[in-house]
């Protein structure tokens, strides 16, 4: 667990400058991704290579319907899954701690009065205590990493299909092409409880997904209620300077 611990302080730092959705989010990248990865994972897989049996002795042969089989570890796809998936959110946290870097100068200028004129312009996205709202250039840049999010995932999961060609787990792998002399089976280890695994890791990608596009449409209703509550702000008070002339005060003329 010990090579994912940087990657997990820097994901956590995320969570104080997402909505609640977002922290569910990192919730089941934390629990059910990176630690189920770590801990459990490369013990279940092991050595693939070495745990192959194939019927022939044949000097290549086994090499040969592996790497055909397995153009890369299914854990290391996981690994580059998890790492590029994750780096959208480690940008928005590189925008996120520029925007409360510049609006801690300008605090300090504000105190120290030394703007043009003596004017300088207020923080519009964090307060002292380094808290952000999602508004302005920030929202954007969150909705920009939830989409990019969500393509990657989509994207895994395709190319997950396409470079291994197979979901489930196989028991056996068939190979006649050269080096070998004739058609070759090759046995997987413990295929049952692969399989699972690879299901359980696809659930996972698809929960990501799911809670990605509820994190949008959270924020969209958001935004929607905001224009609201502030066009109702804006209306109210001209409504109520304006006059009320009722019909027993009207004079006509003589």
């Amino acid at each position: 667990m010990g090579e994912w611990s940087f990657l997990s302080d820097l994901l956590d730092k995320v969570q104080s400058h997402s909505t609640v959705v977002g922290k569910v989010w990192m919730s089941v990248l934390f629990l059910f991704r990176i630690f189920i990865l770590a801990a459990g994972i490369d013990k279940i897989w092991g050595d693939e290579h070495a745990n192959m049996n194939c019927n022939t002795k044949s000097p290549g042969c086994k090499n040969a319907c592996y790497d055909r089989s397995f153009p890369m570890s299914h854990t290391r796809f996981w690994v580059l899954q998890i790492l590029t998936v994750s780096t959208p959110t480690l940008i928005y946290l590189g925008h996120v701690m520029l925007v409360i870097r510049k609006e801690n100068k300008l605090r300090r200028r504000l105190e120290l009065k030394h703007g043009k004129n003596g004017m300088v312009k207020a923080p519009k996205y964090s307060d002292k205590q380094g808290k952000v709202q999602l508004k302005g250039a920030l929202l954007v840049s969150y909705v920009i990493q939830l989409l990019v999010k969500i393509l990657l995932e989509v994207g895994f999961g395709v190319g997950q299909y396409y470079l291994y060609g197979f979901i489930f787990m196989p028991d056996k792998i068939s190979f006649a092409d050269y080096p070998c002399p004739t058609q070759v089976d090759c046995f997987i280890s413990r295929p049952t409880e692969k399989t699972i695994f690879i299901i359980f890791m696809l659930a996972m990608a698809a929960l990501s997904v799911l809670l990605n596009v509820v994190e949008m449409f959270h924020l969209m209703m958001s935004a929607m209620g905001g224009r609201k509550r502030r066009r109702s702000n804006e209306f109210s008070p001209q409504e109520f300077n304006k006059p009320n002339h009722s019909p027993s005060e009207a004079v006509t003329a003589c």
